[in-house]
């Protein structure tokens, strides 16, 4: 059975490359556009990685981050930020949230699936 990746991002266009590059690359994708919506799909169904951006409506990343890590469903869902927040402030506390990588936009496509598969013990 593919790993489950969990795409959090309110830009549309950024949810549909994220997408396709991940389906091209073996893994089941799931998305929501909302903190409340990524909260939502991690209790029908537990990823096991999440691709989170910092700036989203209603709940933040940081937020989402915080309440997947309190989950301890989720002790094994690896979360990367995939953000434009790239102030060491902005990185620092993702971090310390408990993010396993912080990936600044705008990204490589071949950074991001090396990033997945190395936090999925694939690589």
């Amino acid at each position: 059975m593919p790993q489950r990746v969990l795409i959090v991002d309110d830009e549309p266009n950024i949810v549909l490359a994220l997408q396709f590059l991940m389906e091209q690359n073996g893994y089941q994708v799931d998305i929501a556009s909302s903190g409340e919506a990524a909260i939502e799909s991690v209790m029908r169904t537990v990823p096991d990685l999440i691709l989170l951006d910092i700036m989203l409506p209603g709940i933040d990343g940081y937020e989402v981050c915080e309440i997947v890590r309190l989950n301890p469903q989720c002790r094994k869902t690896k979360i990367v930020f995939l953000t434009a927040k790239g102030c060491d402030v902005d990185v620092a506390k993702g971090m310390l949230l408990g993010a396993d990588a912080y990936i600044i936009k705008p990204f490589a496509n071949a950074d991001v699936v090396q990033k997945v598969r190395q936090l999925l013990g694939e690589s």
